[in-house]
Parts: C-alpha cells; structure tokens; sequence
C-alpha cells in the first residue's frame, strides 16, 4: 500500500507482516468497494443496507459507509460547497480503501456528484476492486419521494445544488422505475 502526504516530508509507510492475501484467507474473501451513487432519495441507503444485510446471511464481512452517518462524526466539519463534497468524497475514499484492504466488503452509499472525485476513490483501488453503481431513479420520483425533505427546500430557494454529474460508463446501472420494494 502506498501512500502521498503533501504536506509532510518526514512520514513513512510501514509495513507489517500480515498483508492483504492474508487477510482475504482468513476471512475466504476478496475485499472490494461497491460505490453507489445516484440522486438524493434515490433508494442509495436502502440498497446498500440490503446489500448489506444479503451479504451478512451469506456468511459475508461487509460494512455500508453512508453519507448521512458520516456526515455525524468523521465529516462533521464539512458542508456541502464544491470543496466540502470533495473533501467528504476523498475521506471516504480512502476508509474505503483501508476496509477493502482489511478483506471487506466496502459498500459507500454517496451522492457523490462530481465524476472527478468518484474517479479518485477508484484510482485508489489500483487491483480493479471498485465496482460503481449508479441508480438512475428520474428526478421526478426523487422529488416525490423527498424522505429527507431536501428537494422541497431546494424549490423553495433554502439550499441551493448543482446537476448531478454521472460516470460516463459505471460498471452496474440500475433503473428504477418505482420506489424500492425493502423496509
């Protein structure tokens, strides 16, 4: 595992004994990230704690990362200005990157707009462990849905957002027509 400090010259990667192959023995499974990614109120949570749960009653270690959660401890000091989501992204990039490499199943539940930064957490995985998910659920049924009243706020002038900006080619794209059908 490598490692770049900008701001330091005097810190060293240090390795220990136990790898990674040694950790996906132990547990008898590769660790990967699986980035989901989509409006808000697209089903992200939900998909990704039923992932979770699916994996778990297969006998599976994985763990969600999700954006709201984070946002209570690791990212509290983040808004949500261009920088902020960045800077939110690139923390989580690299949890996920160190859960993957501990052999588990890294599931990151973000709306992650900006292609620039989900490209960051991927290059981070440079074995091809980064599986992202783009669930594209029109804006009209998000708006409907609304769980967090966000898009309410956002007509009304409160919050202010830009477009969603998608992967040109995600690895899985899941169309939803209708809201999820999980608890």
């Amino acid at each position: 595992m490598s490692s770049t400090v900008p701001k330091s010259s005097n810190i060293f990667w240090h390795d220990c004994p136990v790898g990674k192959t040694d950790r996906q023995k132990l547990l008898k499974q590769k660790g990967c990230v699986v980035w989901i990614t989509g409006l808000s109120g697209s089903g992200k949570s939900t998909l990704a704690c039923t992932l979770g749960r699916e994996l778990h009653t297969r006998g599976k270690l994985a763990y969600v990362l999700d954006g709201d959660n984070l946002r209570h401890g690791l990212n509290k000091d983040l808004g949500f200005a261009a920088e902020d989501r960045a800077e939110n992204i690139r923390r989580v990039g690299e949890v996920a990157k160190l859960f993957a490499d501990a052999g588990l199943l890294c599931i990151a539940s973000f709306i992650s707009p900006y292609r620039r930064d989900r490209e960051s957490c991927r290059a981070l995985l440079s074995d091809g462990s980064f599986i992202e998910v783009f669930l594209n659920m029109s804006l009209e049924l998000c708006e409907a849905r609304d769980p967090k009243g966000l898009y309410k706020l956002a007509r009304a002038g409160k919050i202010k957002g830009k477009p969603y900006l998608s992967r040109k080619i995600p690895y899985l794209i899941m169309f939803l027509v209708r809201e999820l059908p999980f608890p």
